[in-house]
């Protein structure tokens, strides 16, 4: 997405502008989706359902009926996961992206910022790809009073959530490493086994590491790995 990229190098020229513009950005999402009603929830759902005939039509590997421990999903917020219909790991299997989120309780903030942002079309129709999806304490996490102005901005809304989403499935044994995001720039992720984390520099919150949660989640197109942070695009 060349465009969002060079919209975020020469808007960001400094890491504390960087900081404090991602900061305000993801923390008026936070107030914009904690004011949100029912309404708000049904357009993010209605997004992600028209889209969902095309994305389903993915070439995706049929989940098994028992599925190896080693290729599970793993991690303590998986207990959160619905353990049956939709929004369950068997649910979200046969599913695109966006719109298996969009049935998990566990990410329906998350859901809420890519539809504001149009990028369900672009998560649900994108053939093989790795998705750092942020829990909803992630942006609840984010301080309330923060500005709110560039919320707005759908460039650098989408310059956050593209830098959450790496080309390929990785699976764990692969996850851990340098990558290339979506977004044009980089994410460095440490661990292994089922022990992942992104150094508190690449937070928006940028005190503490953040960590997978539950991870090797999958759908129809993507491989999903549940963060407890929203991570910052680096700087240009």
């Amino acid at each position: 997405m060349p465009s969002h990229e060079n919209t975020w190098e020469t808007t960001m020229n400094s890491p504390r502008l960087h900081r404090t513009v991602i900061l305000s950005a993801v923390a008026g999402l936070a107030l914009t989706m904690t004011a949100c009603g029912s309404d708000d929830t049904s357009t993010a759902s209605g997004g992600t359902t028209s889209s969902s005939t095309a994305g389903s039509s993915s070439t995706a590997p049929e989940p098994s009926e028992a599925m190896p421990a080693s290729d599970a999903p793993f991690g303590a917020a998986c207990s959160q996961v619905p353990t049956e219909g939709e929004g369950s790991v068997e649910g979200m299997s046969d599913d695109p992206v966006a719109t298996a989120a969009s049935n998990n309780p566990l990410l329906s903030t998350l859901v809420q910022a890519v539809t504001q942002a149009n990028l369900v079309d672009t998560l649900n129709t994108t053939q093989d790809i790795t998705v750092l999806a942020p829990a909803n304490p992630a942006f609840e996490a984010v301080p309330a009073d923060a500005l709110t102005a560039l919320l707005a901005d759908q460039a650098q809304l989408t310059a956050v959530l593209t830098h959450h989403v790496i080309p390929g499935r990785l699976t764990p044994e692969e996850l851990a490493g340098e990558h290339a995001t979506v977004a044009g720039d980089m994410v460095t992720i440490e661990g292994s086994g089922e022990d992942f984390s992104i150094a508190a520099e690449g937070t928006v919150l940028g005190s503490a590491p953040a960590s997978v949660i539950c991870g090797n989640v999958q759908t129809a197109n993507a491989t999903v790995y549940v963060i407890d942070q929203v991570l910052a695009p680096a700087a240009g």
